[in-house]
This record gives structure tokens, sequence and C-alpha cells, in this order.
């Protein structure tokens, strides 16, 4: 009868049930499932087939001894009275892998050096010679576990944790362990779906471990039989070599047999180009190039493939969580705009998404018919499973109710004569522009700009929300009859605009003077979401006197993401980057966007995230954006450069005044333009002149007028923007 070993599998926290399926699978008899592991029992030949073929398992150990070790003393007695003799020659090396501490032993690392001090001196007393430690590539390994003052003892048959595949070089991007996102795909039913003819994607690869894992379980193949590995049987004395080379090479056939059937499609995306790189390096070291396909690309652009017709298949992926990774905000965004890719190109799909915060999951928008608990080193996390269902058909909202403006208006009787005066010009202004804005889906849009003198008021939409910026009256006007105007147009503004009273935001807009320039308002830290052309932006309506999106430049901004496939962004004075957001959404190669205001730069961070846009490509700089420029030896496709009109910033070396410094700014900016490239010019100084000497060095259009949509009309002196080339590219 074939004798049967006492064997311990360890695992990570979580997937002892899986573990215990799986080595009973594999011919073993599972005895106790416990904490980080499994006990059981296997002949030989299954415990060679576990440690070639375990997916789950860190180690496989095969048990010597367990006792009480109240003491260093007793843990070294314990191991001393072990015949060591029967298990190894004297001439193989070892090393002790020690796990545990005691009120006795401290460190683990004294505990190793009582438990080789035993077995050296064990092996002297018996065969006269001591056997050598080699700390790096030891004949065998000896597992040392304490507990609760308890010593078990084992050699570790693996040589090793099983989880190191080979594939994945060490020190490079942190990814998944290999056995967890093994773990992973099996509580996602990956087999299964292989087997239906299933797909497999994920569009956060990092690594590619997830996608090797998948290709490895689908086709068959044993993990451990990808790189040769030091094994710590071979040179134990009880290690059969003949059994164990046939299970070797049934394993070879095994994989050999995977060539000639048909493979899933594995496909993986990442807007990093690194971690693209180790993916395909790793995919190569795996022997799965041109099995596994990785390409960059941004979450924005994640849809299902087309090259063939895929109905059904998994996308797994495992995205940043925790403040290490980001803000809370940014990372909302991220996995909401997941979950609406999802749902726009992946019904009929399974979809798993595994996370170390589950409130970041309930954003997607996606209800979990499935939740699995697992451990990812010492973090908890959760393994989130959806059914991606076909949605109920919902009725396309006309351009008004998109907009939060409803045709009907709310009663009026209540409002004075000059407030009903300013609900008619705003009535007005808004069938005006009804047209226009049915045309474009404009949902963010200025429908009053102090039109009639006894009302300076800017009145600005943002969706169903409406903001009033005050101008400040001039000295000559009675601060009373001023404040009884402002009354007058806050009144009216629910009435025309059918608006809820508390979405209106009032705030007085002062000139600059000297030194002066805006501050914050208010700590409310509120933000609402608007849509612009293909993308979605964060507003702030209470806490600046600017909001984080200036209305008047929309049409540079949607010319940007016209023209920005394939190119190289530069978005200097970026302030809440929403140009470099439509231009990522346009297909840029990169962006580039600079501001000195960190509170921007977060913001602008909110930005591409919401819009499934990674910072692995969308580059954001806090600096001084002259001395930037004179420091910077890049090329870039297209420059936008939208200066303040002034600034005095403490970050700042001196002043900032855009009638003085712009040709120094456009010069070096032209320095930075590629051949055949754009820079787009503008500014919101009011009669600012360019100047002549620029147009003599360079092609410059003038392209105000171009820039200003139906909403700006009236407000011709807005901003002034230009076009500017080197002159070869007109030519």
């Amino acid at each position: 009868m074939t004798a049967l070993l006492p064997l311990f599998a360890t695992c990570p926290k979580g997937l002892e049930g899986l573990l215990a399926q799986e080595l009973t699978s594999l011919g073993a008899t599972v005895g106790k499932e416990q904490p980080a592991g499994v006990r059981f029992t296997a002949s030989l030949a299954v415990a060679y087939r576990c440690c070639l073929w375990s997916r789950l398992a860190n180690r496989i150990l095969f048990s010597l001894t367990e006792f009480e070790a109240p003491s260093a003393d007793a843990l070294y007695d314990g191991l001393r009275a072990i015949d060591w003799t029967d298990h190894f020659s004297q001439h193989a090396t070892f090393v002790v892998d020690f796990a545990g501490t005691s009120d006795a032993i401290r460190n683990t690392q004294f505990g190793a050096q009582r438990a080789k001090d035993a077995v050296v001196d064990a092996m002297q007393a018996r065969v006269g010679s001591r056997p050598s430690v080699d700390l790096r590539r030891p004949d065998w390994r000896l597992h040392v576990q304490l507990h609760k003052g308890r010593v078990a003892a084992a050699i570790d048959l693996g040589g090793g944790s099983l989880h190191r595949r080979g594939y994945r070089l060490e020190g490079g991007l942190a990814p998944l362990k290999e056995n967890l996102a093994a773990a992973l795909l099996l509580r996602a039913d990956w087999p299964g779906m292989a087997a239906r003819g299933g797909a497999l994607l994920d569009p956060l690869c990092g690594s590619g471990t997830l996608l090797i894992e998948g290709a490895l379980m689908a086709m068959d193949i044993a993990p451990g039989i990808l790189a040769p590995r030091r094994w710590g049987f071979l040179n134990w004395l009880g290690h059969d070599d003949k059994l164990w080379r046939l299970t070797e090479e049934e394993a070879r056939t095994r994989r050999a047999s995977a060539a000639d059937r048909q493979w899933p499609e594995i496909r993986g995306y990442d807007a990093s180009a690194a971690a693209v790189r180790a993916a395909e390096e790793n995919i190569e070291r795996a022997g799965l190039t041109r099995r596994i396909r990785v390409l960059r690309k941004e979450l924005a652009q994640l849809t299902r493939p087309t090259h063939t017709h895929l109905p059904t298949g998994l996308l797994i992926t495992n995205p940043p969580y925790g403040e290490r990774l980001g803000e809370q905000q940014s990372l909302r965004g991220l996995y909401r705009h997941l979950g609406e890719r999802l749902r726009e190109e992946f019904v009929g799909w399974e979809a798993a998404v595994f996370t170390g915060n589950p409130d970041l999951g309930k954003t997607m928008g996606l209800r979990s018919h499935k939740q699995y608990r697992f451990w990812n080193g010492t973090l908890p996390s959760q393994l989130l499973l959806f059914h991606v269902q076909p949605e109920r058909f919902v009725r396309s909202a006309p351009a008004d109710e998109a907009a939060g403006l409803p045709a009907a208006a709310s009663d009026e009787n209540a409002l004075s004569p000059g407030a009903t005066m300013f609900a008619n010009r705003l009535r007005k202004n808004l069938k005006r522009l009804e047209k226009w804005r049915r045309q474009h889906a404009v949902s963010c849009f200025r429908v009053y700009d102090a039109d009639m003198p006894e009302y300076a008021v800017a009145v600005d939409c943002y969706a169903d929300w409406v903001h009033v910026a005050e101008y400040a009256p001039p000295a000559s006007v009675d601060p009373e009859s001023a404040a009884a105007r402002l009354d007058e147009v806050v009144a009216a503004i629910p009435a025309a605009l059918a608006v809820a009273p508390e979405r209106v935001v009032v705030k007085q807009r002062r000139r600059q003077k000297g030194t002066s320039q805006y501050e914050r308002l208010s700590q409310r830290g509120e933000f609402i979401e608007v849509q612009e052309g293909a993308a979605r932006l964060l507003v702030n309506l209470h806490d600046y006197l600017d909001t984080g999106l200036f209305l008047d430049h929309r049409p540079v901004r949607l010319k940007i993401a016209e023209l920005a496939r394939g190119k190289r962004l530069l978005n200097l004075f970026c302030y809440t980057a929403t140009a470099s957001v439509h231009a990522g959404l346009g297909g840029a190669r990169t962006t580039t966007s600079v501001d000195m205001s960190a509170t921007y730069l977060d913001w602008a961070r909110h930005n591409l995230a919401l819009n499934g846009l990674s910072e692995a490509r969308h580059h954001l700089v806090q600096a001084d954006c002259l001395r930037w420029l004179e420091a910077c030896r890049d090329s870039f496709d297209l420059i936008l450069l939208d200066p303040p009109t002034f600034s005095n910033s403490k970050r700042m070396e001196e002043t900032f005044d855009v009638q003085r410094d712009h040709p120094f700014l456009i010069s070096h900016a032209m320095r930075l333009l590629a051949p055949g490239g754009l820079l787009i010019f503008s500014n919101n100084r009011r009669r600012f002149q360019l100047d002549p000497a620029l147009a003599a060095e360079y092609a410059e259009e003038d392209v105000t007028r171009w820039s200003l949509d139906p909403d700006f009309a009236r407000s011709t002196d807005i901003h002034q923007c230009w076009f500017i080339r080197h002159r070869e590219a007109r030519q």
C-alpha cells in the first residue's frame, strides 16, 4: 500500500475553501481547513502533482513534527531530536524560513538562528560533519511556524512560494499575487465562461497577472511548468526521481496539446506604457506571446472588441483603491466610468471587480449579485460580481430638460414689475438660444450678460443650477438700489428658468485692483457634474468666484477635442484641465497640463478620473508656467496658451501681466511646437494688443469671432483668440 504523507498547504487568507477543492481535484485527501492553510494527506505522486499544478497554494509542506516550545531551548531541543539524516545528506545546503514569535522568541531572525543550530548540531552528532547554510540557492528549505507557543516543523517541497511562477520579475510594478489572481478568476467562474467560448478582458491590466493566470487556467497549463524551478524535494532522500519525471512529463504533454486547441480571446488594456511593456514581457516569459494581446488604451476608450463576434465573456479587473493610490473623489469617478462602460458596451457579459474599498464599487451604478471576501496581503478586500443586463429603454430628454430648464415657467404673480421685466428678458434670450442648444446638446451656457444696464449681472446655467455673478456697481449707483435690483434678479430666475430657488447661487464679481486677486469665498466643497461635448466635468458654484469651467472658451475646447487624435497636447495655465479632458477623449497621445495651483490641479485630477483618463498619459505638473517653459525641452503638436490677465501669486518670482509678458510666453511656447503644429493663444484682457513683432515671425490668425458661441455673441470683448503656427507650416 502506498504510504500517505502528512502535508499542509499554505495560502493567502480567504482562499482556504477554494484550495481544499483544488487539492481534492488533484487527488489529495483533505483534512482540516484553518486560517491561511489546509491540512491534507497524499501519496508522493499526488504531492508532486500538487506542487506542479496548484494555482492557489503558497507552499506545500511535508510535516515533520509538532511540539510545545515555551523557550528557545525547547525549540532547539525539539528540532535537534529529529533524525535529519533520514531526510537529507550532510552535503546538501539548507535555509530556515521561520514565522511567528512568542515571549521567549521575540523575533524571527533569532528563531531561525536557533532552528539552524539544532539541525547543524544534530547532523554533526550523527555523521560528524555540518551542513552549510545557503540563503540564496539552498538545496532544501526548513519551514518552522511558531504559533501560541507551539512549533510546527516541515520540509518545503516546493522550494519556496509557489505563487512565483517565474514570469513576473520581482521589484517591478506591484501587481496582484498570482495565486490571488487565480482565486479571483475561479470565483468569477472563468473556467466555465472559457468552456462556453467566452472572452476574457481586463481594462486596467497592469502587469497582466489576471490575463496570464486566466490563459493558464483555460488552456490546462500547469503553473509550475512555466520556468525552471529549484524544487525543494529534489535533494530530499524520500524523493522518487522516476515518479517525478513522469509527473513532469504529463504536464509538459498537456501544455503542448494546448497549442492545438482553440484559445479564448484574451485581451488587456492599460493607459500606462510602462504597464503595457511589463505585461508584454511577462506574457513572453510565460510562453503566451500571440495568445494574449495587450494594448495601451484609456478606460474612456473601452469598447467590446469588434474584430470577432463576442456575445459573452468575463471582464475582470483590479482598479486602484484607497488613499495611497489617489483621492476618493477621483476614484469614484473612475469606478463610475467603469460602470458606464460596462452598461454601454458589455451587455450580456459577466463582470468582476476586485476592490479594497467596496463603497467605491457602489458608485458603478450596477447591482452586484455576489460578493466574496479576500485578503490582498494585509488589506481586507472584496470581489464584486455583476451580471451586465440590458437596460430598459430611456426616452432621450429634450435639451431644455437635459439642462434642467423645462419649457413651462412657474407662476410669477408675486414678482415686482422690475423682476417681471428681467424674467421676460431671460425668456427671450432662452428662446433665442433654443435651436442652437438643441442642435449642439449644450447644457452649460450664458443666458444673460448685463443686457440691461440697470441689471448688471451675468447669469449662467449649469445643467439644473443657475450661477449669478453681479458686477460691482459704480460708485455713482446707490448701494440700496443695486441691492434691490439684485433681489429682483434672484426672484425672477426661478420663474423664468424653472429652477428651484435653492439652486440659484449668487456672487459679486469685482475687478482686480493692484495686487488683489480672486480668493476662496466658501468652504462647502460641493461639486456638481455637467456635460460638455463628450466630456463630463466638475464645477463648484459656491467656493470660488469662478466655477471651474469658463463657458466662453467652449468652442476652443471642442476644437481641441476635434484636433487631438494622435497628438501631444500642452495645456499651459490649465486651470481645471477641462481642455485636456476633451483632448484625452478625442484620442490625444498624451496631454501635459501645467498650473501653479495645487487646488486646481487636484480638481483637474478629478476631472480626468471622471472621464476614465489616466495620469499615466495625462500628466499634471505644478509649476510656474514661465519658468517651466524656459526649462522644457519636449515637443508638442497642439498647445493651448490661455494665461490670466494678471497674477501675483506667492509661488511666482515676480508679477505676471499678459500684455507685458505675452511675447515671452508665445515665443517660448512656439519653441516647443512641432512643425505643422498649432498654438491656440487666448486671453481675457480688454483692449489687448498682440505684439506686432510676433505677426512678423509667425503665421497668426485672429479667430476671436469664431471662438464666441451664440450665448456670448453680445460679449465680443470677453476674450481674444489666435491660431498661431510656424510660417513654414502655412506654405
